[in-house]
């Protein structure tokens, strides 16, 4: 009996043994399941990225079996190398400033406020992100060309036309992330600040802008490295004359087979890549931390155009996002469509109609129906390798374990898990030629390349979407299903997977629109018997005629609408707690 007069079992002999070797049973295996769960994404990566990214890096710093480091004084001694860095860092900050102080308001507007067409308003900022470069880039030649809508203004072929087209293409990154916090936010403190006599401005700068900082730093140092790292956009916009690091590797790689200089860029790339992603994840870090605050979304209120027959709080940041979204979002698009209507004979689907051809002098070896059939079935397969090991990722960053060395572990886990979204794709496809061409990687003329390039691509992305849902899970229902019992499989069915689920959706659809406007790594991968969508409207718009042009225009069309529809789709299925990005 015990003090309180309860009658105590004596244990068995040797039961505290038992259960102790059950439990470091457990306990081992469940660290067997969870560190294959790590491997098996870290060996894809090491072989179809690690691999292929260092063995180009090494042949230009290799000659004759020595090391050679004698190329980087040669490189950054040419003017032309500091000219291509010194467009590359100009158009990544102005693309930067320029989606971060236009996307501030959107995101306010359609995450704060309530009206009629919110969430298709959302759909439709959306659509640039997801839509392929080559597609950006057509569309903003046909909108600043002389007969297009802002041909007067005399941007084609400029500087400018590149950076804005940058700004179409982020400016959803910047609304999403910051909305997604934004809507997060206790409205209280601002609304105190007011009662306490603040104007709307002053509450606003003292206030809210301080507690939005971390998302506004995660968004941009994101644009950032989309903006340092454009390929398609840059080449359709701006050709060789305002090159970029990326451009030059393609160029140095493809035209003039200089490996010695493109490993030297690729390094230069590597730096700013690895700087972006470091302040990224402490951005990323603090956002995580500040959402963990705000359990559910604010409720959003009606708008406040006009208040007592004077211009409301929200007239100003509502007008903005209406000429953004009306001048840089749906112009570019409209004129894209438009245009694709127009024939040598007049309007028509005439161009829509020769997509069932080669083109003028036979300009592509497939029609471009055949591209599109390409296209998906590659993509289907990317998506499934991408969404597997982005799963597998995202439930191993998940875990919060007690050891240090675990957490230090997994640290660095997530920066290499989100090293392909900053490396060159022309970088990663170039490798993928020159390293896998022995057995038993011997893959130049397998059909699985493109989908490994393209879920390498995708892979971080799905990492992005599904982990904040694996991560708001609450830890003691992890626990207390454990305690009760359940195998480290069963905690996985019964808890974790009901919310992934939730997020599933979401990340598909970003995994499979990702690749289907992949273009840098498949402009190198594709055969010239079958190559994808992106490929043959590059193809199409580098040769002479219009009956190309108008393909290509039609093709682009065709592109942005099964890009759109993915991501409408996938929008539909979209969990509560799912990641922006």
């Amino acid at each position: 009996m015990d003090g309180d007069g309860h009658r105590v079992s004596s244990p068995r002999p040797g039961s505290g043994r038992v259960r102790g070797g059950r439990w470091r049973g457990v306990g081992a295996a469940r660290g067997l399941v969870w560190g294959l769960a790590a491997a098996v994404p870290l060996i894809f990566l090491g072989v179809f990225f690690g691999y292929p990214v260092a063995s180009l890096i090494a042949r230009g710093f290799v000659t004759d079996g020595m090391l050679d480091l004698g190329g980087f004084a040669e490189v950054f001694s040419r003017p032309r190398t500091w000219r291509i860095i010194r467009l590359t860092l100009t158009q990544a900050v102005l693309g930067t400033a320029g989606a971060v102080l236009l996307g501030i308001p959107g995101a306010y507007v359609l995450y704060r406020r309530d009206f009629p067409g919110r969430a298709v308003l959302r759909a439709v900022v959306t659509v640039p992100f997801v839509l392929p470069t080559v597609v950006v880039g057509v569309a903003f030649r046909t909108l600043l060309a002389d007969s297009g809508p802002l041909g007067f203004l005399g941007l084609d072929g400029t500087f400018a036309a590149i950076v804005l087209a940058l700004v179409f293409f982020n400016y959803a990154v910047v609304v999403r992330t910051v909305g997604g916090l934004w809507e997060r936010l206790d409205p209280r403190t601002e609304q105190a600040a007011r009662a306490l006599g603040a104007s709307p401005a002053r509450a606003f700068l003292g206030v809210t802008l301080p507690a939005l900082m971390p998302a506004i730093a995660s968004a941009a140092s994101v644009v950032f490295l989309f903006c340092a790292t454009a390929f398609g956009v840059v080449l359709v916009l701006g050709g060789v004359q305002f090159g970029t690091i990326e451009t030059e590797i393609w160029i140095q790689t493809t035209q003039f087979l200089d490996l010695r200089t493109a490993a030297v860029l690729s390094v230069a790339q590597l730096v700013v890549v690895a700087g972006s992603l470091a302040l990224f994840s402490r951005a990323r870090h603090r956002r995580e931390r500040a959402l963990r605050l705000q359990s559910t979304s604010t409720r959003p209120t009606p708008l406040r155009l006009w208040q007592h027959h004077r211009p409301g709080p929200d007239l100003l940041p509502t007008a903005a996002t209406a000429v953004v979204v009306g001048l840089l979002v749906l112009l570019p698009i409209a004129t894209l469509v438009v245009r694709s209507l127009r024939t040598p004979s007049g309007w028509g689907l005439g161009n829509y109609v020769a997509l069932g051809t080669t083109g003028g002098d036979n300009a592509l070896t497939v029609t471009v129906w055949e591209a599109a059939a390409n296209s998906l079935r590659i993509a289907v397969d990317a998506t499934v390798l991408a969404v597997v090991m982005g799963v597998l990722v995202a439930l191993v960053l998940s875990r919060r374990p007690r050891h240090l060395a675990a957490r230090r572990a997994i640290g660095w886990m997530d920066g290499l898990v989100m090293l392909p979204l900053g490396v060159s794709a022309v970088t990663v496809g170039f490798g993928f030629l020159i390293s896998l061409d022995t057995p038993p990687l011997d893959l130049r003329s397998s059909p699985v390349l493109i989908p490994i390039a393209q879920a390498i691509v995708a892979m971080p992305l799905v990492v992005r979407v599904v982990l904040p849902v694996l991560r708001a899970i609450d830890p003691r229902l992890r626990e207390v299903a454990a305690v009760l019992g359940a195998s480290p499989g069963r905690v996985l069915t019964a808890v974790d997977l009901p919310f992934l689920i939730r997020s599933a959706g979401l990340a598909i659809g970003f995994a499979f629109a990702v690749s289907l406007g992949e273009f840098g790594a498949t402009a190198f991968l594709a055969r010239p018997d079958r190559p994808t969508l992106p490929v043959v409207i590059f193809r199409l718009i580098g040769r002479p005629g219009a009956e190309n042009y108008g393909m290509a225009l039609a093709a682009s069309v065709l592109l942005a609408l099964l890009t759109a529809g993915v991501m409408g789709l996938a929008e539909r299925l979209r969990g509560e707690h799912a990641g922006e990005l």
